[in-house]
């Protein structure tokens, strides 16, 4: 059985998260499963969880409290149960819906599949949600990173990311060449070194796009965001990058027409009445306080996000885009020790919010790491419970500590006149913000 639950008191007993049409019932004390992490995981999950205890406590005073429950993947699980991702733990987050998880490894090249992508397909956790903004204090490589405050809906599921592969050499790969060969011979032959070539296949669907974007579109129209904007690279992949761009349209305007202005509307009324006709009725339409749909390729995005960060806002891509975009854009605001991410199901609530970056092996036991990408997920999965006074408290916490200058190795030697703090230290001062 790959679950322990850990309590904080005897006395304390946990109880379930429901969920009914996507809406959560969240007890006082519900179970929340967790995954310590590989590598430095144990170090950041041992600092954070002592962090979101006293803000939980902080905020509410003993009437809410977290139940833990350790449940095991990754290297961990490895040893205890010989299998990197036991079913237990699958069943566990399946039950209590909301978790939270440190880095896992992911092989390079060879070996086994990410374990983080294959919880997210196992669990149908559609999105994968990062959202950007800078804490001031933190060193930034850009002039103005205090513009940069953007969201990003991933899709988390399809894409390359759905591991359809064949190693080259491999009788699947030559297989797959000559069912392609006899039956597309004109798209065969734009493969420059057919004989040499590993072969992946790109899934795009409809209902995965679909619902993606109505996740994104909802959640700007629920939190008064400005834009929305379907990130592709429809140029060169048509009927994939394209077709979500073509999709992500047709949902804005079928199902949110009311509450949103699309791009689409603009050309057809440019074409139609000329271009001083179509920006009088966009600003129109925005002043209303409609939501802005619009596109952008791919490459685009990111020289604008460096250039015109305040011109994107709500981010919706496809999988391979918004891993790199994400990571980019969190370069933007201090890097990847202080992005936070969850994915979550919108449509059953099931989520897990993890640590972004990765195990960093070499830290592992030195109580070294930066435990903030971890402590602003948490603070995520708290405003997704509803239990908004305690991550506002842990927030703002956080943002104190950095202000201060009192900071990890990672920030430390990028700020002039820091003090460097190791993991639990940086934590101790965290807990001692609380409440400012």
């Amino acid at each position: 059985m790959a679950i322990s639950s850990e309590f904080s008191a005897p006395s304390i007993i946990g109880q379930q998260i429901t969920s009914r049409n996507g809406q959560l019932h969240v007890p006082a004390t519900p179970f929340i499963p967790f995954i310590e992490g590989d590598g430095s995981g144990a170090d950041i999950w041992r600092a954070a969880r002592r962090v979101i205890d006293a803000a939980v406590k902080a905020a509410y005073g003993g009437k809410r409290t977290l139940v833990w429950m350790e449940v095991y993947a990754g290297e961990k699980a490895k040893r205890l149960f010989d299998t990197t991702l036991p079913a237990e733990t699958l069943a566990a987050f399946k039950e209590y819906k909301v978790g939270i998880k440190g880095p896992l490894t992911t092989p390079v090249g060879e070996g086994a599949r990410s374990l983080n992508v294959a919880l997210r397909q196992e669990l149908d956790l559609y999105v994968c949600q990062r959202p950007v903004r800078w804490l001031e204090g933190t060193p930034s490589p850009v002039r103005q990173p205090e513009l940069v405050d953007m969201v990003v809906f991933r899709e988390n599921t399809e894409d390359l990311y759905a591991g359809i592969e064949f190693a080259e050499g491999s009788a699947e790969n030559e297989k797959f060449k000559r069912l392609f060969q006899e039956n597309f011979p004109e798209q065969y032959k734009r493969m420059r070194f057919p004989d040499s070539s590993g072969i992946g296949i790109k899934p795009i669907s409809r209902e995965g796009t679909i619902r993606l974007v109505r996740a994104a579109i909802r959640f700007a129209l629920e939190n008064k965001r400005r834009s929305v904007t379907l990130v592709h690279k429809g140029n060169i992949m048509k009927y994939t990058e394209g077709a979500f761009r073509k999709w992500g349209y047709e949902l804005a305007q079928r199902e949110f027409a009311d509450e949103t202005y699309t791009w689409l509307q603009y050309e057809a009324v440019k074409k139609e009445s000329g271009e001083a006709a179509a920006n009088a009725e966009m600003a129109a339409a925005l002043a209303a306080g409609k939501l802005l749909i619009k596109d952008i390729i791919a490459d685009a995005a990111f020289e604008t996000a460096l250039t015109r960060p305040t011109d994107l806002d709500v981010l919706a891509t496809t999988n391979l885009n918004g891993d790199y975009l994400s990571d980019a854009l969190s370069a933007q605001v201090g890097g990847l020790g202080i992005a936070p991410g969850a994915n979550i199901n919108y449509d059953t609530g099931s989520a897990i919010f993890e640590a972004t970056h990765g195990t960093a092996p070499l830290l592992a036991g030195k109580d070294k790491a930066n435990p903030c990408s971890l402590l602003l997920s948490a603070g995520m999965m708290l405003h997704y419970l509803g239990w908004h006074e305690a991550a506002n408290i842990m927030d703002k916490a956080i943002e104190t500590t950095i202000h201060h200058k009192t900071v990890t190795f990672d920030l430390a030697h990028l700020m002039e006149g820091a003090t460097e703090l190791s993991t639990s230290a940086f934590a101790d001062q965290v807990i001692s913000h609380l409440g400012e």
